[in-house]
C-alpha cells in the first residue's frame, strides 16, 4: 500500500486554531476527508496543505486546487471551494442534483447543522484531485 506524503505549511496550526470549536471540527472532518481520498487514489503520492487566499488548500500534481473556509461574515455556513475556471462544480450539480448546494461555479456550501453526504462528496474531492487526468472526459469521467 502506498504512504501519502503531506508537506504542512506550519501557519495551518494556527488557521485550525483561530476557528470557533465547533467550525474547526466541521473543518477538521472536511480536512479528513480531503487526506482520505487523495491516500485512496493510487496515482497521488504528494499532497501540500497551505493556505491560499488565506484559507486552507491542498494541491496534488495533476489536480485543481481544493479551498475550504469559514468566514465571520457568513457565520452560518462553511463552504469547500474549486476552481471556478474548471468544470468541477458543473459537474457535481450534474451528477448530484441538489443534493449539495452550490455558490454559482465557485463552491459546494455546507450549513452548520448539515448532514454532509460523505461518499459524494469524496467523489467530488476525487474528480478535483485528478481534474488533470479526467477533464476532457464527459462529467469529469464520472
Amino acid at each position: 500500500m502506498k504512504k501519502l506524503a503531506i508537506n504542512i505549511d506550519p501557519r495551518m496550526e494556527g488557521k485550525f486554531k483561530a476557528y470557533p470549536p465547533q467550525i474547526k471540527k466541521k473543518m477538521e472532518f472536511l480536512r479528513k476527508l480531503i487526506l482520505e481520498k487523495a491516500e485512496e487514489i493510487e496515482s497521488i503520492t504528494d499532497l501540500e496543505e497551505t493556505l491560499k487566499w488565506g484559507e486552507p488548500s491542498y494541491l496534488v500534481k495533476k489536480g485543481s486546487t481544493i479551498r475550504m473556509d469559514w468566514k465571520t461574515k457568513s457565520p452560518d455556513h462553511y463552504a469547500m471551494y474549486f476552481k471556478c475556471t474548471s468544470k468541477l462544480v458543473e459537474t457535481f450539480r450534474a451528477v448530484y442534483g441538489d443534493l449539495f448546494k452550490y455558490e454559482k461555479n465557485r463552491a459546494i456550501l455546507f450549513g452548520l447543522n448539515d448532514e454532509i453526504p460523505t461518499n459524494e462528496l469524496k467523489e467530488c474531492i476525487g474528480m478535483a484531485l485528478q481534474y488533470h487526468l479526467l477533464k476532457d472526459k464527459p462529467l469529469l469521467g464520472k
